[in-house]
């Protein structure tokens, strides 16, 4: 079985935020494959389905952005989940707004959900799908002082807004390939050199 954990913050007041581009991408997995995802188990919602031929429990954490692998870790015991068969999705900062980039293992950077995660399953080796939201212009916060915490948290621009459809479907698309044909064939597909942005997982 694959354990696809889209990543994000319950609430109305995080639904529609950068931070929470995991979870829209798990409603728009369960939507195409007809799974329900409400079932509570191991502090997440989840939805046991089919992807590609292949069984597939979707999960979105509950424990908020930066204490889910205390979800996730719980979710891959009880259903004897491998880490190589873990999709973890979220959103990325150090990419481009638009981009998708595909990885088989790597670093959390600076990403506290992936810290997270990597912390409790005491391994880095899962692939992931990481969705950037980098907005291509300084960060300011209130204060006028640069910040990702308030952005991240911000609601999405109306340019934003128009993107995020075709956004959403191509990063389920991505996550699809990753269990139809494998982790290569989606690296391939759908990752894109973003220049001038770190690149912590290489």
């Amino acid at each position: 079985m694959w354990l696809v954990a889209g990543l994000g913050n319950p609430g109305e007041e995080y639904a529609e935020t950068p931070h929470n581009l995991g979870f829209l991408v798990a409603d728009v997995l369960a939507a195409r494959h007809n799974i329900r995802l409400t079932r509570p188990d191991s502090r997440a919602l989840t939805g046991p389905g089919e992807i590609a031929g292949n069984p597939v429990l979707l999960a979105k954490p509950q424990t908020y952005m930066n204490l889910s692998g205390l979800s996730v870790k719980p979710l891959m015991v009880k259903h004897e989940i491998l880490a190589e068969n873990l999709i973890l999705v979220y959103d990325d900062l150090d990419l481009p707004w638009g981009s998708i980039r595909v990885r088989p293992k790597g670093s959390p950077g600076s990403h506290n959900g992936v810290k997270s995660v990597t912390e409790n399953l005491g391994s880095k080796d899962f692939p992931r799908v990481r969705v950037g939201i980098n907005p291509g212009h300084p960060l300011k916060s209130a204060s006028g002082n640069p910040t990702g915490k308030d952005y991240v948290l911000s609601r999405f621009s109306r340019q934003q807004k128009t993107e995020l459809g075709e956004l959403l479907d191509r990063s389920a698309d991505a996550v699809t390939l990753i269990i139809a044909e494998g982790v290569e064939k989606a690296m391939a597909k759908f990752n894109r050199r973003a220049p001038g942005l770190n690149e912590e997982e290489e």
